[in-house]
């Protein structure tokens, strides 16, 4: 206890000292002030002086439909959540600490189709190639980014951006992390990297996008702690140590002989784009000028290498496994892509006018798929036709209808039709969105196939079918923003654990893939944010209802709530100082087959109940910097002393956090 109290008087003791700093730099700045203006009235210079409107980036999204560019972030809003386990729009389940395998605590289902391999518990750490961004910039434009320096989590990026010539700009990034975990074996690691490329022609016709992406993750397993009580209740009122490290695991193993999962998934991705016929602009000669074709014709290829890899070498002595003897054990799957995209894009709309316009896509996506594991080595291909339609009326009413069919190949009869309506009934009133779609997808990989040293089988499962509705209504006026959502599934794919009524050994731990038949969910998500004054109040809440909530593993509600207070000290420092309290219902919590990286229904069915759990909160602008520091899960001091959201796998403690980032442009 002594720890975390040490731990939140550091906490005050920061926000105290960035204050007094400012206070400290706003004379000394007015004082420089004075002496920069004499300056420059005394050397009559002409200069330049660059700002963050001069540093623009465009997604691969945004350039699929015309040439066009947003200006970079450089507010401090929400740059506490650095953690992406515990973004509170998209929270997860995990396994207690910073790159530890997660899960989504909501529903979200994959829309994608084709194949897949299956291996989903890493995701949120990787660098995806769709996620660059590129930039123009009348100046170098570079960023660091850190977070823990002395804490338990060291998180490190950094960018870099130049434009050669007006028409071409490159850049790289960065990213290495460490922590140190609060069990033993949670010591995560990776190494991130991506270089990317964007060049215009001169006559803005012709567009190439390019970028390699690179990823190292080392993920450890410590298999859970050991505790002899299935609720898992004593591991937070044992006193016996000092500190979490003391406390057994069921994997122990160090250094050469650490258990681990390892990702590596490294991809090069190119697109050229030409635009044909006339050229609309909106706003040109400014840094918003936006570039809009009436036909174009584009080509993306991609390569991307994936290895998933499991590794330990001791014996199970504490049953973290299902039974078997094995003390070394190497599990790999690989997985290579190469995909060529091709398309078509036609725009219909007046000479001069850009408010009603009609859009045709076309498209055709071959994928060749390279697939082996420790048995088997295959190779298939999938042929996808695409197609899109879209129809705006001004600027309050847009229509579009899009189609994605697998034609030929492994997946075959695969499909995601999907239609969506906005409507803005006026700035006052808001705006409503409708959506539909109907999914046919293949089983994942790992549903199908798995030659693992503790789980192997062999199934051809069906198609999995899902239905979805949905209306959404956003008033931004009044803060406020509604999604409901209503799933009608068939032969959804989940893993469970294998029945065993008598206890038998041989079946302990031991999982299998399983179908489930029709099933309902319908989400209802509510956001509202209220503000008085200086003082903010923001609220989110999910409620999810289900007829197989046994097999989706999901809350009924899930609350997060966020008062803080913003103001601006001596016209320096934009800050917020607040509180965050997130909630969810019990529910079933899975628990997790370590070898094969999946999480399983078992056969105990424990509900766990995330208490509510309290964060402390600054953040602060200055400049270009960034900065923030967080005391998570303070009620801990209080109640509860703990809690869990999978299976034998207690959540983090108590702990403070700083984080900074210095963004340059000149």
């Amino acid at each position: 206890m002594n720890r975390h109290l040490k731990q939140l008087l550091l906490f005050f003791v920061f926000t105290i000292v960035s204050t007094m700093s400012v206070s400290a730099q706003v004379e000394e700045e007015f004082s420089s002030a004075l002496d920069s203006a004499r300056a420059k009235e005394d050397n009559k210079q002409d200069s330049v002086v660059f700002t963050a409107k001069y540093v623009r980036y465009a997604t691969l999204d945004m350039l699929k439909q015309s040439t066009r560019t947003v200006q970079i972030d450089t507010t401090h809003v929400n740059f506490q959540y650095y953690n992406k386990q515990n973004i509170p729009w998209n929270p997860s389940i995990n396994l207690g600490s910073y790159g530890l395998a997660s899960r989504d605590l909501l529903f979200n289902p994959n829309k994608s189709i084709g194949f897949q391999p299956g291996f989903h518990a890493l995701e949120r750490y990787l660098l995806q190639s769709d996620s660059i961004q590129y930039f123009r910039a009348r100046a170098r434009y570079s960023e660091l980014y850190a977070v823990g320096f002395f804490f338990n989590d060291q998180v490190f990026r950094a960018r870099i951006a130049q434009n050669i010539n007006p028409q071409w700009n490159i850049g790289a990034e960065y990213y290495a992390t460490n922590t140190d975990g609060y069990y033993v074996n949670q010591d995560y690691n990776d190494r991130k990297a991506a270089v990317f490329t964007w060049y215009e022609s001169k006559s803005l016709r012709y567009n190439l996008l390019m970028n390699a992406t690179f990823n190292n993750l080392n993920s450890p397993e410590n298999g859970s702690v050991v505790d002899r009580n299935v609720y898992m209740q004593d591991v937070f009122k044992d006193t016996s140590s000092m500190s979490n490290m003391g406390y057994p695991v069921r994997l122990s193993g160090r250094q050469a002989n650490r258990p681990h999962h390892k990702w590596k998934d490294n991809g090069i991705f190119l697109r050229q784009s030409y635009y044909l016929g006339r050229l609309d602009t909106l706003q040109a000669g400014t840094q918003e000028m936006e570039v809009r074709p009436t036909n174009t014709v584009a080509h993306n290829t991609s390569l991307r290498q994936r290895r998933f890899t499991f590794f330990k070498n001791e014996e199970d002595l504490e049953g973290a496994f299902p039974y078997g003897d094995f003390s070394r054990v190497e599990d790999t799957t690989s997985v290579t892509n190469i995909t060529n995209e091709f398309t078509y894009s036609f725009y219909l709309r007046g000479k001069g006018v850009f408010k009603n316009e009609a859009k045709l896509e076309l498209g055709f996506q071959n994928d060749l798929i390279w697939y082996t594991d420790s048995l088997t080595k295959d190779f298939f291909q999938n042929s996808m036709l695409k197609g899109a339609l879209s129809y705006q009326f001004s600027d309050r009413i847009q229509l579009q209808g899009k189609v994605n069919q697998i034609a030929v190949g492994r997946n075959a009869g695969d499909f995601l039709y999907e239609a969506n309506a906005d409507i803005l009934l006026s700035e006052n009133a808001g705006k409503v969105s409708l959506g539909a779609y109907s999914q046919n997808k293949s089983p994942e990989m790992v549903f199908n196939l798995m030659n693992y040293t503790y789980h192997q089988w062999d199934h051809s499962w069906e198609k999995t079918k899902t239905q979805n509705l949905s209306f959404a209504y956003t008033n931004n006026k009044i803060g406020f923003s509604g999604k409901a959502e209503y799933f009608l599934m068939d032969n959804y794919l989940y893993f469970r654990e294998v029945d065993n009524p008598d206890n038998d050994e041989l079946f302990l731990r031991q999982i299998t893939p399983e179908q489930s038949g029709n099933m309902n969910l319908l989400k209802v998500s509510v956001g509202q944010n209220f503000r008085l004054g200086r003082f903010h109040f923001d609220n989110l809440a999910v409620y999810q209802k289900t007829d197989a909530k046994n097999i989706l593993a999901v809350p009924e509600l899930y609350t997060w709530h966020s008062f803080y207070y913003a103001n601006k000290l001596y016209n320096v420092m934009d800050f917020r100082l607040g509180t965050d309290v997130r909630f969810n219902t019990p529910f079933r919590s899975p628990s997790y087959a370590i070898n094969v990286g999946q999480f399983y229904n078992d056969n105990v069915g424990i509900e766990y109940s995330t208490y509510p759990i309290v964060d402390l909160w600054f953040t602060g602008n200055i400049d270009r910097v960034n900065l923030f520091i967080s005391y998570n899960f303070v009620n801990q001091f209080v109640y509860p002393k703990g809690y869990y959201t999978v299976r034998r796998y207690p959540m983090q403690d108590a702990n403070l956090r700083f984080g900074v980032s210095w963004k340059f442009y000149d």
